[in-house]
């Protein structure tokens, strides 16, 4: 048995408190969690049922907290947990999970499942059995910044681009500005026109608002993988930035991981409540927009249908600034059959799309998406998060479809009131 191991299962051993012992406890085995994971449903295969994916964590927690689960492993009926047991479940922890909280939605006991699978992460992390691809990425993240190795030239680079096609400038590090504007790398490097929108917004409507030079990366590639102490120095980082500026808010971007870690995360993860408030841009924008600073016009007449991010919607709570946003601009939006707090993930949250490994079930798991969209027939598909665009924009491509993703902000700046841009 290694060192890394023990170490990891002494991790998994922490996280069983009073809360992971209740759902243990109390889960009645029903299996209503496998209909509501994409990976089950499309695959039919058992071992993608969500709760079974536990099972390194329950059979810690039954050896080590149970009665006759103490008495079984003494009786040598029950096996402690070994390496075997990391390595045969790491798939499943990693490359079939999106985090994206549906299974949870569904437990007739109020299980929360994600919750529990992401603290499973946190031992097989500390162990080593995590994809390669998603250590690489948090390393990256610690080193450089950006989980993409974007660096602050990197970002220079496009927000020059921004300003020579619009004419507007960018703040960097501007003292007191009310609004800190996070970006995701995804949205620095495939998706500039992100950053084109929201500054033709904000001169719009008069925002004061910045980038820190120190802190301008949104994505927490340690909630993904399970690393806590990550975790809260990629989020202590920009609250470091944030306060340092002194800024009333701080910006979350169209990501679904960056605004579950600094808003719903980040305070327990560095043990204080911020001096500033979190805002997801769309927040911002359905605030704007009722306030009256930013107005507009005409509506585009393409059906169009919302695909919303996992952890923006279901598990953050944003629900109808997207539906006020879309419906102020389409004239032809309809809902999905599973939408808003149940609507289907795209497959690739959760750090899956940083593993390469599984990529194949991805896109197979992608076929619920797919299903969605013919049902509905609409071609055209807007969403909030830039990590969702481009798994959505892969899994069309692989199944030859003939749709549309759009960002929301970026159509919202497209039918900014003519004389406002």
């Amino acid at each position: 048995m290694s060192e890394q191991f023990e170490q990891g299962v002494a991790a998994l051993r922490n996280q069983i408190d009073a809360r992971i012992s209740s759902y243990l406890s109390s889960c009645v085995h029903c299996g209503i969690c496998a209909e509501a994971c994409l990976f089950y449903t499309e695959t039919q295969d058992p071992r993608y049922t969500p709760i079974h994916k536990i099972e390194p964590l329950k059979k810690l927690w039954k050896t080590e907290n149970t009665f006759w689960g103490k008495m079984a492993k003494s009786m040598g009926l029950i096996e402690p947990l070994t390496e075997s047991d990391f390595a045969q479940w790491e798939e499943l922890i990693y490359d079939s999970c999106t985090l994206c909280g549906r299974c949870s939605m569904v437990c007739p006991v109020g299980n929360d499942i994600t919750y529990m699978i992401r603290k499973i992460r946190e031992g097989f992390s500390v162990a080593g059995y995590a994809p390669d691809g998603m250590k690489e990425a948090t390393k990256r993240a610690l080193n450089i910044g950006s989980p993409m190795g974007v660096t602050l030239k990197t970002l220079k680079a496009a927000l020059a681009h921004v300003e020579r096609d619009t004419g507007l400038s960018i703040p960097i590090d501007k003292a007191n500005a009310d609004y800190m504007t996070l970006f995701s790398s995804m949205e620095i490097v495939n998706f500039p026109e992100y950053i084109e929108s929201i500054a033709k917004i904000f001169d719009t409507a008069g925002v004061s608002w910045t980038i820190s030079s120190k802190a301008f990366e949104a994505t927490n590639s340690g909630i993904q993988i399970g690393n806590r102490d990550a975790a809260a120095e990629l989020v202590g980082r920009v609250v470091n930035a944030a306060e340092t500026l002194g800024v009333k808010y701080v910006v979350s971007p169209e990501c679904g991981h960056a605004y579950t870690a600094i808003r719903w995360e980040g305070p327990n993860l560095i043990g204080r409540a911020y001096d500033f408030e979190v805002i997801h841009i769309l927040e911002l924008l359905d605030k704007l927009k009722v306030e009256g600073r930013i107005k507009l016009s005409g509506k585009d007449d393409t059906p169009m249908t919302l695909h919303d991010p996992c952890q923006i919607v279901r598990r953050g709570g944003v629900v109808d600034p997207p539906r006020n946003l879309l419906n102020s601009v389409a004239d032809h939006f309809t809902e999905m059959q599973d939408h808003g707090v149940m609507n289907w993930c795209c497959g690739g949250g959760g750090g899956v799309s940083a593993n390469e490994r599984a990529e194949p079930l991805r896109l197979k798991a992608f076929d619920r998406k797919k299903h969605q969209l013919e049902e509905l027939g609409v071609n055209t598909m807007v969403t909030a998060c830039a990590n969702c665009r481009i798994i959505l924009e892969e899994g069309l491509e692989h199944n030859e479809m003939d749709t549309e993703v759009v960002s929301l902000t970026e159509l919202l700046a497209e039918h900014l009131q003519s004389g406002n841009t």
